[in-house]
């Protein structure tokens, strides 16, 4: 006879209270996470959320400052990207290890210490004195953040049931596009009234809020029997990412294209070293094998496209809105901030849409008009209405955020519990990367149009012609999102389709 399975909150009390290991306990959960979920788990999506808030906060409010920051350092405004890039780089380094750290010390353990070297960095960076250091500095909020977002999702997984995830995704992301809408204006205001340097202060009482919620209300997951930690893959993929990623973006400046094309080339070969040294391995640290999984895969690879356009828009619309139409910081961040007003609006509308479309046919249809509104951002100029370029951004922001919604919750259809640390961890990855990827090639389309151009500063027609190249990039993530399943997700989204899809 087959034993009795039981809810998470039963599951946790075991847990906390010593009586059976966290990898025995889980093992009575379903794939993704138990059969019903516990009645506090919009609690525990919330708390986990602060993490999410205190980096959003963060790099909405540096991508505002960044024209003054530079001026401060006596530096060009693009050159300013490499702050953005070290800290994304540290999470494409730093992530593959989260899972495995999380399950051999548990969940909550490294969640806690991710989020006191996240403060850690916050304090250096306010005290940095030049460019150098707050690249240094932001590298190691970037290692905190790292293991703060995927330990996070882990946890969410664990604790949520299949049919709840969308739901529980949407109230994750809620105080994390808090923060993108707080970020902006506050980041003008900063910058307009105060010092930039307050822009890294503020982490640190969100941070302590965090650490001691965290303490309070998350069970520390942990397998009794972790897997091996693969230090070989760790540095060939560290090797890997910070080459590709440091080349990418020293293409973007003048007079370091022999050190960038040596440091992709780097990037490319250990790249090669790391996927003969993984093919076939068990528990490597970014394990392929999951990419056997349709749903995962597409997912991964649609996303990572789409990626581009995003990470790329937080640092081409301050620059163009600052420098092209000469706007304050102030001013500036009050009109980017509709983008995060828009991802707000959609998360009541994520659950109903993919009840009534599927996964499949939302992804196809959003997908397309995410990267058109993009587009509509090429062609912003100072004689717009501020209504109209708010209007834009809204849609933008709307329509983007419910395609990374249904791409962040579709990727764990298929995916078994005992894989879903690599999962958290893998995915993410590429996450921060494909990020990182976009401000890269944001500033390489940036200063390659002005070269093309002759102009010894950015020009509107830089920015617009930018804003095209990298929304041309993501459109093609459309031929990924035609492979998936009819029926992908249906468990998730609760879509009964057509009885041409059921057959």
């Amino acid at each position: 006879m087959r034993p009795r399975r039981r809810g998470l909150a039963s599951v946790n009390a075991e847990v906390r209270d010593g009586i059976v290991p966290a990898a025995d306990a889980l093992a009575r959960t379903s794939d993704i996470g138990p059969p019903a979920s516990s009645q506090n788990y919009r609690i525990v999506a919330l708390i986990i959320a602060s993490a999410l808030f205190m980096e959003f906060v963060d790099a909405t409010v540096l991508a505002t400052a960044l024209p003054t920051m530079a001026r401060d350092f006596g530096v060009p405004a693009p050159t300013m990207s490499v702050a953005l890039t070290s800290y994304l780089l540290a999470l494409a380094i730093f992530i593959p290890a989260s899972g495995v750290l999380a399950d051999r010390f548990g969940s909550r353990v490294i969640f806690r210490a991710a989020i006191l070297l996240f403060m850690v960095g916050s304090l250096a960076c306010g005290q940095a004195p030049t460019l150098s250091m707050i690249v240094v500095a932001r590298f190691v909020q970037g290692m905190g953040g790292a293991m703060m977002i995927p330990v996070g999702r882990l946890v969410l997984l664990r604790s949520v049931a299949k049919k709840d995830l969308v739901d529980a995704m949407s109230w994750l992301l809620v105080p994390a596009l808090i923060g993108p809408i707080l970020g902006p204006p506050l980041g003008g205001f900063i910058v307009t009234y105060l010092d930039w340097r307050w822009i890294f202060y503020i982490n640190l009482p969100v941070g302590l809020l965090g650490f001691w919620l965290v303490g309070r209300f998350i069970a520390n997951f942990r397998e009794a029997d972790p897997p091996r930690f693969d230090g070989r893959g760790f540095v060939l993929s560290g090797v890997s990412l910070g080459c590709l990623l440091f080349g990418f973006e020293m293409l973007s400046r003048p007079g370091e294209g022999r050190i960038a094309i040596a440091l992709v080339a780097i990037g490319a070969v250990t790249g090669l070293l790391y996927v003969r040294h993984a093919r076939g391995r068990a528990h490597a640290i970014l394990d392929l094998t999951l990419l056997r999984d349709d749903t995962f895969r597409l997912s991964v690879i649609a996303g990572s496209i789409t990626r581009i356009t995003q990470g790329a828009q937080p640092f081409l619309l301050p620059l163009m809105m600052q420098i092209g139409f000469g706007f304050s910081a102030a001013r500036s961040g009050s009109i980017t901030v509709a983008t995060a007003i828009g991802s707000l609006a959609m998360k009541a509308f994520a659950p109903r849409i993919l009840r009534r479309l599927g996964f499949r046919r939302a992804l196809i249809a959003n997908g397309v008009i995410a990267t058109a509104c993009y587009a509509l951002c090429g062609l912003f100029s100072p004689s717009w209405p501020l209504w109209a370029i708010f209007t834009v951004l809204i849609a933008a922001g709307f329509f983007m955020s419910f395609q990374f919604t249904a791409y962040n919750t579709i990727a764990y259809d298929g995916v078994d519990k005992s894989d879903m640390s690599s999962a958290t961890a893998f995915y993410s990855t590429l996450q921060q990367l494909m990020l990182s990827l976009g401000i890269c090639i944001g500033a390489l389309a940036l200063h390659g149009m002005m070269l093309a151009r002759g102009h010894s500063s950015p020009a509107i027609a830089d920015f617009s012609a930018a804003f095209w190249i990298v929304t041309a990039i993501s459109l093609s993530a459309t031929i990924w999102n035609l492979r998936f399943a009819r029926d992908a997700g249906r468990q998730i989204s609760g879509h009964a389709g057509s009885g041409e899809e059921t057959a």
